[in-house]
């Protein structure tokens, strides 16, 4: 299997993740299985879904819209991504989408970050209060781009992305570990290794951007995948909603794809299984689907997913995913 393979496997993995979660993200795990059952293919979206109304099945969301940005960014900038124009990017995105009359905003870590900048300070300030997964669910482009065979030069890029809008402990330790499982992946390693440079990541992650207050990254990934694996399927669920949680906090929804990702490396679980599994489970059920989509396609490759559903994907949002992708390859092997 080529790089070109498992980083299409990852970006499409999280385009497929977001577009599964886009119809039940917000809503109870309750609601979700009085209203959907349990998700196995692509939904639209009810009227009264609180984020994304109406939207047609295979939609994609924020989270997938704000990784091409990223990925723009890092290939425009010859792998960097200024901050000043990040931060001006995110407007003009939420620009657009209000202008489209979308629902679907940036989360509030990016909203407050982007608010600080506007009133004049600077980027490295305006993200010290963002702990939510804003900055994970956009990042594959940067585990894509960056190499964790180097690792100093790879918790630079996770830094520089995060920055702006997640300068914090936690959400640059949550961030740094999902780009180290997509980089470990398209490096060729097997799921449970990536998984495993994963949580190495977080722990060294969480050593830069401000300090806040919550239960670290590194130790949450590891306590998670451990509990996971002891899991049935009939009862993983409740370890993700009542124990783990599903919400925004990077803590929660990051450390539940993490738990799912880690039954796909036991072999309790296939792929899509899993991303169904984090579709149907409530809460912020895009993001957790898409960061989990990401680290599982870059291990397994775009086969991981079925060509049907993909294609679905790609034409409902007319995406365009493999000249980005061959860029962000060009610059990691230059």
């Amino acid at each position: 299997m080529t790089q070109r393979d498992r980083a299409l496997g990852a970006f499409y993995g999280l385009a497929l993740g977001d577009a599964l979660g886009m119809p039940t993200q917000s809503f109870s795990r309750a609601e979700i299985a009085a209203r959907f059952g349990r998700i196995t293919t692509l939904e639209s979206a009810p009227p009264d879904q609180p984020v994304a109304p109406n939207m047609a099945k295979g939609s994609i969301t924020d989270d997938t819209e704000q990784a091409i940005l990223v990925a723009q960014l890092l290939i425009e900038n010859q792998g960097c991504i200024p901050a000043a124009l990040l931060a001006q990017r995110l407007i003009d995105w939420e620009a657009g989408m209000q202008a489209k009359g979308s629902q679907d905003l940036l989360g509030p870590s990016t909203k407050r970050a982007i608010s600080l900048i506007l009133a004049g300070h600077s980027p490295e300030e305006a993200g010290r209060y963002g702990t939510t997964n804003g900055a994970a669910m956009r990042i594959t482009p940067v585990g894509i781009v960056s190499d964790i065979a180097h690792p100093e030069c790879f918790i630079q890029a996770v830094v520089q992305a995060c920055q702006v809008t997640h300068n914090t402990s936690l959400g640059i330790a949550s961030a740094a570990a999902v780009a180290a499982v997509v980089s470990s992946g398209i490096n060729g390693k097997k799921l449970e290794h990536a998984l495993n440079a994963g949580t190495e990541m977080a722990y060294i992650a969480e050593h830069h951007g401000h300090w806040v207050a919550g239960a670290r990254i590194g130790p949450r990934l590891r306590w998670a995948r451990d509990a996971s694996a002891h899991c049935n399927n009939d009862n993983v669920g409740d370890l993700l909603y009542d124990v783990i949680g599903t919400s925004v906090a990077s803590q929660e929804s990051v450390v539940a794809a993490f738990a799912l990702a880690q039954r796909v490396a036991s072999g309790q679980m296939n792929s899509v299984d899993a991303v169904c599994t984090a579709a149907s489970i409530g809460g912020d059920t895009d993001t957790i689907a898409a960061v989990l989509g990401a680290m599982l396609g870059a291990c397994e490759g775009l086969d991981a997913w079925p060509t049907a559903l993909i294609e679905q994907v790609r034409d409902v949002n007319h995406l365009q995913l493999e000249p980005l992708v061959e860029a962000l390859l060009a610059l990691r092997n230059a």
